[in-house]
């Protein structure tokens, strides 16, 4: 095979683990495949199966191109944004009648009528000074929050959170951390957040106010991740403490943090923590076994990629205790996890580095059963046919590749016609519909890709900007519920407005993400089928005599084939395939194969 597709195929199953893009939660991670793995499946010896050279209890290691995605900078949204203002802030001095009338009104919690009369006091219609008009701004925003009108509240108090020499941009972050909980994270607090600082954070460092401090620590934290300033996130992750809510989420993000940095040791300790903490009970987080599951599958990429180095070359050396190590985590995976598929797939990476191919085609033979209907790993073909070449099989290598062309060109083709409908600036709106249709299942699409566009548009991120409009609207419903007098003022239209304002720019950012994810899995799809006309190229090669001699000397002699050759042992039996899966070997088969190279 050409030099330079098994050198990318090394890079990109090596380097790919350690670039853990980053989506807005730890526990909300995209998904790669599809289908789960039964519940109910164990990891032990026994029961009938296998592989056609012999099936057999085994263990795994990694691989793997896909990454979790915990993070992506959004659109800062809810209000305009105004520079910086300098200087101290302004005095207030004596309040109107009307003000004080509003401020009455606030302080007996008639939040309606107490928001229309501080909206004139803020806009300058009562004549009040600059420092009671920024009072009743602030309070403005409390009352909206009060009455459940989170996006306009969002809106002003983004507006304060711009000016740091406001009367209120203290009090202000508390407010932020409130909404924070209210809306979901496409909404950007985050952003607004990163407009504070440490010293402005530790005044919330007392016994009243100690989750309140943990909390904006780690939305502080997310914020410095997202613009790169991975010592600084560390520092505020740091602060969450262990009876926070937000600590197991804090350690998640302090270990891609260090993946960042290239800090493989203080990454998997962090994850460690994380799955410390779960076991050890005692801290509120939702759906803990997802989490463990994934801290399982980032220390395993963490190691992963620490056991590849590559020389001047571009040649990779393997460190053996690494690799290991991360096979030993990609099997704590537990297998009625939603990431139990992947961690087969990256496995199945792992053992072609270590050249255990038995396992690498065996985890790939569980990928393919009937058990997981909606599993989408066209990779897991290119690997085998690789895997076949290596071993000078070439026949059953060009088989490989012709039935992966065959399946995959056709889906490749209606992916390619379904996104050429959504061209131009003006496409994400339209994109937007077309998911909501796909998730409700009312998409037009050829049945061939029908599976594969739900799986690429099923990740937990574009679920929140659903999530995110679907509040939006439900607001909206509020609004239309409330007094007359709220509705037809000038608060009214401009609260309306800074609602409907932010569902465009919501709609428009579900839909950029959505086309996003459906032109990735386009492009990783097409260099699949890219890869695979490589291979038949480089098979012609080889059975005229004219493979390249680096490339021939690195594929497999016979007799270090013999490790691939499946074996009882006092703890596993062989059973031959025949066709038939059974799903309490799904994880363990494996398949003997042996080189018929001529070293």
């Amino acid at each position: 095979m050409r030099h330079s597709l098994l050198r990318k195929l090394f890079i990109a199953s090596a380097t790919t683990a350690l670039a853990l893009a980053v989506a807005s939660s730890p526990a909300l991670a995209q998904k790669r495949g599809g289908g789960k793995a039964p519940a109910g499946a164990t990891q032990k010896g026994g029961g009938k199966g296998g592989n056609k050279g012999g099936a057999q209890q085994g263990g795994a290691a990694h691989g793997g191109d896909q990454a979790i995605e915990l993070d992506d900078a959004q659109p800062a949204q809810g209000g305009a944004t105004h520079a910086a203002d300098s200087g101290p802030p302004p005095v207030a001095g004596q309040m109107t009648e009307q003000a004080a009338q509003a401020k009455r009104l606030f302080d007996g919690e008639k939040w309606g009528d107490a928001a229309l009369a501080l909206y004139r006091v803020y806009k300058g219609e009562t004549g009040d000074d600059e420092g009671n008009k920024q009072l009743a701004q602030y309070h403005l925003a409390i009352s909206l929050y009060r009455l459940k009108f989170y996006q306009g509240a969002y809106g002003i108090f983004s507006e304060i959170a711009d000016k740091p020499n406001h009367l209120k941009f203290n009090e202000t972050l508390l407010w932020l951390a409130k909404l924070a909980t209210d809306l979901p994270e496409p909404a950007d607090i985050v952003e607004r957040v990163g407009k504070y600082n440490d010293e402005q954070i530790s005044k919330f460092n007392n016994q009243n106010q100690r989750e309140l401090f943990w909390q904006l620590n780690y939305l502080l934290g997310r914020y410095k991740y997202r613009n790169r300033q991975y010592e600084d996130a560390l520092r505020l992750f740091g602060k969450v403490d262990r009876q926070s809510k937000y600590y197991i989420k804090g350690q998640f993000f302090s270990g891609i943090s260090n993946v960042q940095l290239r800090k493989s040791v203080p990454a998997v300790k962090s994850f460690q923590r994380v799955v410390g903490a779960i076991d050890e009970g005692g801290v509120e987080i939702e759906d803990e076994d997802r989490m463990r599951d994934l801290a399982f599958i980032s220390m395993a990429r963490t190691y992963y990629s620490a056991s590849v180095r590559l020389d001047e070359n571009n040649a990779p050396t393997i460190q053996s205790d690494k690799l290991s190590a991360a096979v030993k985590y990609w099997n704590k995976v537990d297998q009625g996890s939603e990431y139990w598929l992947d961690s087969l797939f990256e496995e199945s990476w792992a053992y072609f580095m270590a050249g255990d191919y038995a396992h690498a085609l065996g985890n790939i033979h569980t990928i393919d059963s009937p058990y997981f209907p909606n599993s989408y790993y066209p990779e897991g073909e290119i690997l085998k046919a690789v895997i076949y070449f290596s071993n000078c099989q070439y026949d059953d290598a060009e088989t490989i590749v012709a039935k992966f062309q065959a399946k995959y060109q056709p889906i490749y083709d209606d992916l390619n016609k379904v996104l050429n409908r959504f061209k131009g600036d003006e496409a994400d709106e339209p994109f937007y519909k077309f998911l909501k249709d796909v998730r409700d299942g009312k998409a037009d699409l050829p049945p061939r890709i029908k599976k594969v566009v739900e799986n690429a548009l099923s990740d937990r991120q574009l679920l929140r900007h659903l999530q995110y409009v679907q509040v939006l609207d439900d607001e909206q419903k509020r609004f239309t519920k409330a007094p007359a007098s709220f509705r037809e003022s000038a608060l009214g239209n401009d609260t309306k407005d800074a609602m409907q304002l932010a569902r465009d720019i919501a709609v428009r950012n579900a839909g950029q993400l959505a086309r996003e994810r459906y032109q990735r899995n386009l492009d990783e799809l097409n260099e699949h089928l890219r890869d695979s006309a490589k291979i038949i190229i480089d098979v012609t090669a080889a059975k005229r005599g004219q493979l390249e001699q680096s490339i021939a000397g690195s594929q497999v002699s016979r007799s270090e084939s013999e490790r691939n050759i499946v074996k009882p042992d006092e703890e596993h039996v062989i059973w031959p395939f025949d066709g038939e899966y059974w799903r309490d070997e799904l994880g363990f088969y494996r398949q003997t194969i042996t080189s018929k190279c001529g070293r």
